[in-house]
């Protein structure tokens, strides 16, 4: 089934179960008014919201209305927990090649995550406010899971039992900030802001076949200006799957209900033509392709996002139909 939360004032707004083909929306009142009630009593109200969907999907909802990402929040616009990891390998090695940097052995065997801030998401159509383009704005086209409650010590293909829902990510980098906040020792903070999701939410099994061991075997599409700049295959370069960052997470600490985890950057290989490199299904982050530049040429020259830029993130099922619905951006200036 397909969830969405609707923009109605308050900070949690209101729970709707969107058709398949994103064309209708229905509240989900007298089931649940917000997603995380869903997600802290699964067993119990998912079946109900089922129904439900089958209902909206069948045309007989009688109070079924037209679905509009644009009155979308994220689909859970706070959550308890947002973890986000950089499951893609290539993605750490363009990056560390550019920097003549080697990838440690370690980061091949254990995951690298960071916890981001996960008190104001924003939703797939809202601005991306940043306070100075001097900071350095890119976008991160990314995957994203929702969990149920997962127990302390789970093994990964435990953990991806534990996934309730799957959604698309602008994981919003400042990548001028990056660089002093990282010397410090302790993580990203002022670097990450608010980050945004996809319109709707999905059950794994709305992907059909495409998931596959914790990995969603589609294309991820990044358009930035108009021009599509990544056509990134998002399973077979996938390090670790959902259930390995889960697992991650849970090695220490249980994993609660409402919990968001996600991919890091979606990133593909280098393929040889005639003797160099390209790297024909492009790119999901402006800081790799500044990479890619550095490797071919010896410095950048891709400038990062500027006030009025636009990006559009999308996935599409092998039936051509957008699953999640695209998260559709302004990039904005902090007003008064």
């Amino acid at each position: 089934m397909k969830l969405a939360t609707y923009k109605d004032g308050s900070r949690d707004g209101q729970l709707v179960v969107v058709s398949r083909d994103l064309s209708t929306a229905h509240y989900a009142t007298g089931i649940a008014d917000r997603l995380q009630q869903v997600l802290d009593d699964w067993n119990f109200l998912a079946p109900q919201l089922e129904d439900l969907y089958s209902t909206l999907n069948s045309g007989k909802a009688r109070h079924a209305f037209p679905f509009d990402p644009a009155m979308c929040m994220a689909p859970l616009p706070r959550a308890y927990q947002w973890a986000d990891g950089s499951a893609y390998i290539n993605h750490v090695e363009l990056v560390r090649a550019a920097r003549s940097s080697e990838v440690p052995q370690s980061f091949y065997e254990d995951p690298l995550m960071y916890q981001g801030g996960s008190d104001d998401f924003i939703g797939p159509c809202d601005p991306v406010v940043v306070p100075s383009e001097d900071y350095g704005i890119d976008f991160e086209a990314e995957i994203a899971v929702v969990t149920g409650d997962v127990p302390m010590c789970v093994t990964p293909e435990q953990a991806i039992d534990g996934i309730r829902l799957l959604m698309l990510v602008n994981d919003v980098s400042l990548r001028n900030l990056i660089p002093a906040e990282l010397s410090k020792g302790f993580g990203f903070f002022q670097s990450k802001p608010a980050t945004a999701f996809s319109p709707v939410a999905v059950t794994p099994d709305e992907l059909g076949d495409a998931w596959q061991g914790g990995r969603v075997h589609l294309t991820l599409q990044s358009t930035w200006n108009g021009r599509k700049v990544g056509m990134c295959e998002a399973g077979p370069e996938m390090t670790f799957h959902f259930g390995q960052l889960i697992a991650h997470i849970g090695k220490t600490r249980r994993v609660r209900a409402g919990s968001i985890v996600g991919s890091g950057t979606v990133s593909n290989k280098a393929v040889e033509v005639d003797g160099r490199k390209e790297w024909p299904k492009g790119y999901s982050c402006i800081a790799e392709k500044r990479a890619i530049e550095t490797i071919l040429d010896g410095k950048p020259s891709t400038a990062f996002m500027k006030y009025g830029d636009t990006i559009r993130i999308e996935m599409k099922g092998k039936d051509g139909q957008s699953i999640f619905g695209a998260i559709d951006q302004k990039i904005a200036p902090l007003e008064g």
